[in-house]
C-alpha cells in the first residue's frame, strides 16, 4: 500500500531483465548518466550534452525563480516523505555513486521497508554506467536477488500532471533498479502535487524509453554538440542560455525568428532555408505544402525573415489586398486612456496588482495606480478597488497585453460577485488587448512578441533591465516572508513600467497604422465619387 492512498499493483507478471542496445563507443571515456540527465535530455538534448563535456564554472549563476523552483520542489518532496514513517537514508559521501549504490544494496538486502535518497547503478556496457536516484524505494511482494521482496521505485515532482518525460524517467528508474535487485519491479510511480500518485504503464512507455536513452548515449558519445536551437519558453531558466544565445546570434540562427519551431526547422531545412536571407527570399508556395505550415504560416515565416534582415516592420495585409488590416475601431483613442497590467503569485493562489497607468490626453497627464493586495486575504479589496477606478472613466479603454487581463477581470469579478452579468460585459467590452493588435497588423524583426522584446525594439526601456514575471513572483514572495518594502517597490515599479510600456507599443502601432489608414480614407473617397 502506497502512503497517500495508492496501491501499487502488478501490471505484468514479473519478467528476467532484457537490456536495449547501446551504441559503442568512439573513444575511452566513461559516461555516468543520471535519471537527471535523462529528464533534461528529453528537453534538450544539447543541455546534456554540455552538461557532460563541459565545465559547469562556465554556465550561467541560476535565478532566484529557479532557486524558487528548486525550493518549492524540496519542499513538496519533504511533504510527501513525511507520509512514509521509519524510512532510511543510505550513508555516503556527497558525490561517490559507488559507495551510494553498495550502502543502497545493503539496505536493499535487508529488506527495509522505505529507502529514501537511494543510488542505483547499472553497467550497461564497459564504459556506460546508468545511475539513478528514486526519491523514494518501496518494499514489495515480488522476487529479487535477495529473496521473495523487491522494491519500486517512486519519484517525485512538483508538476500537477504525469508528464511524458517524467514518464521515462520513471520507466529508467524501474530498468536501472531491474539492474540491481535481478528482476523488474512491477510499478514505478509518480508522486505529484495535491496527493496524486501515478503508475507509469511500464510496458507502454519502454519502446518510446529504448529510444531516449539509446539516442542520448549517441548524442552524448559525439565529438560535437547537438546543434543550437533557442526557445525561449524552455531556454530562458537554462544555465547554458548565454552561451548558446550567443551562438546562435552570432549565426542568425532561424530558431530565433518567432513561429519557427524544431519541427518547421527540420523541414526548412530540408528545402536548404537554413540562413535568413535563403527564407527571406522564398516563396509562400515553396513552403505551404509542408507539413505544419500552410499558406498562413508560409507567408508570416517569410515576412518574418524579411522583417529581421532589414531591421523594419512589415504591415500584413489579407492575401490578393493591400489593406491594413487593424481598423481604427480596433484601436480605439480617446481622452482618457487606462492602460492595465496584473501581478499574480500562482504558487499562493492569489492575484495581488492591478496597475493602471490613466492617460489623460485633455490635461496632458499620466498618474499611475497600484492597487496592491499586499496579503493574500486583500485580494478582493485589491479588486474592487480597480473595479471603482475604471468606472470613474466609462469610456475610456482598457488597454493590456495578452488575455490573461481580460480573463482574469471576469474570472475576479464573478468570483466576488462584484458587478452583474450585463454590467460585466460592458466592463470587458472595453478591454483593447495591444498584444493582438500587434500580431495582426504588423510583423516586426523581433525574436518574439512578448510586451520586452516589442517594446524594446520601439525605444522603451525598463528602469530595472532584469526585472519579469517571474522575478516578480520571487519579490512577491519575498516580502510575505520579510516584510522589507523594498521587494514591493521592486514590484510596483516593474508593474509600473509594464503599463507604460503597453502604452509606448500602442502609441506607435497608432503612428504606424495612420498613413495605411489615411491611404483607406482617401480610396473610399476616390470610389464614393
Amino acid at each position: 500500500m502506497m502512503a497517500g492512498g495508492g496501491t501499487l499493483r502488478p501490471l505484468v507478471e514479473s519478467r528476467r531483465l532484457t537490456t536495449h542496445p547501446a551504441p559503442v563507443l568512439a573513444e575511452p571515456k566513461s559516461y555516468w548518466v543520471t535519471d537527471f540527465l535523462m529528464l533534461q535530455y528529453q528537453r534538450c538534448s544539447r543541455r546534456a550534452y554540455l552538461d557532460t563535456h563541459r565545465d559547469r564554472a562556465e554556465a550561467d549563476p541560476p535565478s532566484d525563480y529557479l532557486q524558487k523552483i528548486k525550493q518549492d520542489s524540496a519542499e513538496h518532496r519533504q511533504a510527501v516523505l513525511e507520509d512514509y514513517e521509519g524510512f532510511q537514508r543510505p550513508q555516503y559521501a556527497p558525490g561517490d555513486w559507488r559507495a551510494g549504490a553498495q550502502a543502497t544494496a545493503a539496505l536493499m538486502a535487508a529488506g527495509v521497508e522505505y529507502i529514501v535518497g537511494g543510488v542505483l547503478i547499472g553497467a550497461i556496457e564497459p564504459d556506460i554506467y546508468l545511475v539513478s536516484c528514486p526519491d523514494l524505494l518501496v518494499r514489495q511482494h515480488g522476487w529479487s536477488l535477495w529473496g521473495d521482496w523487491q522494491y519500486a521505485p517512486v519519484d517525485i515532482k512538483l508538476g500537477k500532471k504525469p508528464k511524458l518525460d517524467y514518464q521515462i524517467v520513471a520507466t529508467y528508474h524501474a530498468y536501472v533498479l531491474a539492474h540491481t535487485q535481478g528482476n523488474w519491479p512491477h510499478e514505478s510511480w509518480l508522486a505529484l502535487r495535491e496527493g496524486r500518485y501515478h503508475s507509469v504503464d511500464l510496458e507502454q512507455q519502454w519502446p518510446k524509453f529504448g529510444t531516449v536513452l539509446h539516442d542520448c548515449l549517441s548524442d552524448l558519445r559525439s565529438p560535437a554538440a547537438p546543434e543550437v536551437f533557442i526557445a525561449h519558453s524552455r531556454c530562458d531558466l537554462c544555465h547554458w542560455f548565454s552561451q548558446c544565445y550567443q551562438a546562435a546570434t552570432t549565426t542568425a540562427h532561424l530558431s530565433l525568428l518567432p513561429g519557427v519551431t524544431p519541427a518547421r526547422y527540420t523541414h526548412l531545412k530540408s528545402q536548404n532555408l537554413t540562413t535568413l536571407s535563403e527564407l527571406a527570399q522564398a516563396h509562400p508556395k515553396q513552403l505551404a505544402y509542408l507539413p505544419g505550415f500552410g499558406d498562413a504560416v508560409a507567408e508570416k515565416l517569410i515576412h518574418q525573415a524579411q522583417a529581421t534582415l532589414y531591421n523594419q516592420a512589415i504591415a500584413r495585409t489579407p492575401p490578393n489586398d493591400d489593406t491594413f488590416i487593424l481598423s481604427p475601431h480596433d484601436l480605439p483613442s480617446s481622452e482618457v486612456e487606462l492602460y492595465f497590467d496584473i501581478e499574480a503569485a500562482p504558487d499562493v493562489d492569489v492575484i495581488y496588482l492591478h496597475g493602471v497607468l490613466v492617460v489623460d490626453h485633455r490635461q496632458q497627464t499620466e498618474q499611475f495606480h497600484a492597487l496592491l493586495a499586499e496579503s493574500p486575504e486583500y485580494e478582493q479589496d485589491a479588486w474592487e478597488q480597480f473595479l471603482a477606478l475604471v468606472l470613474q472613466y466609462p469610456q475610456a479603454p482598457i488597454y493590456h497585453f495578452c488575455p490573461y487581463e481580460a480573463q482574469t477581470a471576469r474570472k475576479l469579478t464573478q468570483h466576488y460577485n462584484c458587478l452583474g452579468s450585463a454590467d460585466l460585459q460592458k466592463l470587458l467590452r472595453r478591454f483593447v488587448d495591444i498584444h493582438w493588435c500587434v500580431t495582426e497588423a504588423v510583423t516586426l524583426p523581433v525574436e518574439s512578441y512578448a510586451l520586452k522584446h516589442i517594446a524594446r525594439w520601439m525605444g522603451f526601456e525598463w528602469r530595472d533591465s532584469e526585472a519579469n514575471g517571474a522575478q516578480s513572483i520571487c519579490w512577491y514572495n519575498d516580502w510575505l516572508t520579510t516584510g522589507d518594502r523594498t521587494h514591493l517597490d521592486a514590484i510596483l515599479r516593474y508593474n509600473e513600467d509594464d503599463c507604460r510600456a503597453t502604452y509606448h507599443v500602442k502609441h506607435w502601432l497608432a503612428e504606424f497604422a495612420k498613413p495605411h489608414w489615411q491611404a483607406a480614407s482617401i480610396s473610399d473617397l476616390t470610389v464614393s465619387a
